[in-house]
């Protein structure tokens, strides 16, 4: 398992390749990586995200644990980015490794929904029309629900 909370951009494929290697008892290996969208009606310039060091990678080895023994996971990797990032540029990123396909969709899942929703970070979106927070949405919330 391996939790990394970095300032700095991933290379996806040396990440995934990285992940997958010496893997041969698992069966199933899925990524997901995702990126920072701009915004329809009010062009998005950046998003400023922040954590705190320590309790942030204290919480994700936690999911990451749960996901692991709920989901049979021979392995995790959760990448998440921190600082100004601006539109295109990845965010973050899961790897799950199981011996079956549904255990590996099913626990990557489970942790995108929690970084989604519960994971310690702050947004704020930067625009023409000024700087907001990002507001919890419900949907995130009820994407929880179904675990």
């Amino acid at each position: 398992m391996r939790i990394s909370v970095q300032e700095a951009a991933f290379d996806l494929g040396v990440e995934s390749a990285g992940f997958a290697a010496g893997h041969t008892d698992m069966g199933a290996i899925v990524t997901f990586t995702g990126l920072v969208r701009d915004l329809a009606d009010d062009p998005l310039e950046a998003m400023e995200i922040e954590h705190y060091p320590g309790m942030t990678e204290k919480a994700l080895y936690a999911i990451a644990e749960q996901a692991q023994a709920r989901f049979a996971l021979g392995d995790v990797l959760i990448i998440h980015r921190h600082g100004r990032l601006v539109p295109g540029e990845m965010i973050m990123m899961v790897a799950t490794a199981a011996p079956h396909r549904k255990d590996a969709f099913d626990g990557a899942s489970f942790l995108m929904d929690y970084l989604k929703s519960r994971a310690p970070f702050w947004k704020r979106e930067i625009m023409a029309s000024g700087a907001q927070w990002v507001a919890s949405k419900e949907a995130d919330e009820d994407a929880l629900g179904r675990w």
